[in-house]
């Protein structure tokens, strides 16, 4: 079964860096980010990651963990939520104690969604692949990002529905501040791979496809012991998104989990927009798409709300979904069952 953590009003936050910290520069940004979210009654507690970062991380592997690990304990915090992702939070997996790891909300993508499967998969507490920290610093936030309090603040046993954003940013623009962090300018348009209606039900597990794919024949990886010991029959539908592989990279990656078992009883694959998906050889993310849908004969729905190209629709790692696509538009109902 699945358990589900509950983010009450006036909860406490704990921002931590289990990967990348922010470099002085950027000690602004932050600060604003904590600012705007305690305007909404929230209480913000920053650890001493977050404000630090030197070769690729924010500190050496024992202190993010035992930073994290301080957080998940520590009663009075409600929900972690990284500032941001970056390139080695898979370093502190050996340093954790699942054993130990309370039951609260973690929201965060990119590198952090290393993090949210391995607990979930070696827990089974709900995680929320959703916002990082600093992209709701603006001075409101768009409809799709704000529905991450809703989600989390869904009864266990109860539903939440989520539908695709009317536009997304096609690229950042840091030199061009905008009052809602993102530039959503490009009209939204969900695809699937035989272009008809699309209808998926079960439960949600994915990430980053860069990072999570290390967690294949790790101890942190063991998706058929999961499905085994906390679903009750359902199938995965994964969502999966890219931040910089090429396409045959993708699809290397795809075939790894798939020769891994992570595809058994899968029930479809959602895949997030990308800026990377650069063609080898005329080899398209297309291609890859095509030929995993035949080879898995499952449905694929792509350029979907997840990842690197905001917004992003907050999924719940362990949830009970109904995916629903039809003419370019997305429904994502989460049902919190155990």
């Amino acid at each position: 079964m699945i358990e589900y953590p509950f983010l009450r009003k006036g909860a406490t936050i704990g921002i931590t860096a289990p990967s990348s910290g922010v470099k002085p520069a950027l000690h602004p940004m932050l600060r604003g980010a904590c600012e705007r979210i305690e305007k909404k009654g929230y209480k913000v507690v920053c650890g001493e990651t977050v404000w630090t970062q030197e070769k690729a991380k924010s500190a050496h592997a024992k202190k993010r963990a035992n930073e994290w690990m301080d957080m998940m304990q520590n009663e009075k915090i409600d929900l972690i939520i990284p500032p941001w992702g970056g390139e080695l939070s898979i370093e502190i997996l050996e340093e954790l104690d699942f054993a130990k790891i309370n039951k609260k909300w973690i929201l965060g993508y990119s590198d952090t969604s290393v993090l949210l499967l391995a607990i979930t998969l070696n827990t089974g507490i709900a995680t929320a692949h959703g916002t990082n920290f600093v992209d709701i610093r603006g001075e409101y936030v768009d409809e799709t990002t704000a529905m991450w309090e809703t989600v989390l603040s869904t009864q266990p046993g109860a539903a939440v529905i989520q539908y695709s954003s009317r536009k997304y940013q096609k690229e950042w623009q840091h030199d061009n501040p905008s009052p809602c962090v993102f530039h959503l300018t490009e009209e939204t348009y969900w695809k699937t791979i035989t272009n008809r209606p699309v209808n998926l039900q079960g439960r949600l597990l994915g990430g980053c496809i860069d990072v999570i794919r290390h967690l294949i024949g790790t101890p942190y990886g063991r998706v058929r012991d999961f499905r085994q010991t906390h679903l009750n029959g359902e199938p995965i539908i994964w969502y999966l998104e890219n931040c910089e592989l090429s396409t045959t990279d993708l699809r290397r990656s795809l075939v790894q989990m798939k020769l891994a078992g992570w595809f058994d009883h899968c029930s479809g694959i959602l895949f997030g927009r990308s800026a990377a998906n650069k063609p080898i050889d005329g080899y398209t993310a297309e291609d890859v798409y095509q030929d995993l849908a035949q080879e898995l004969q499952i449905p694929i729905v792509y350029d979907i709300d997840c990842g690197h190209v905001p917004p992003q629709i907050t999924f719940i790692n362990g949830a009970l979904a109904e995916v629903k696509v039809n003419n370019g538009k997305g429904i994502v109902i989460q049902h919190f069952k155990p």
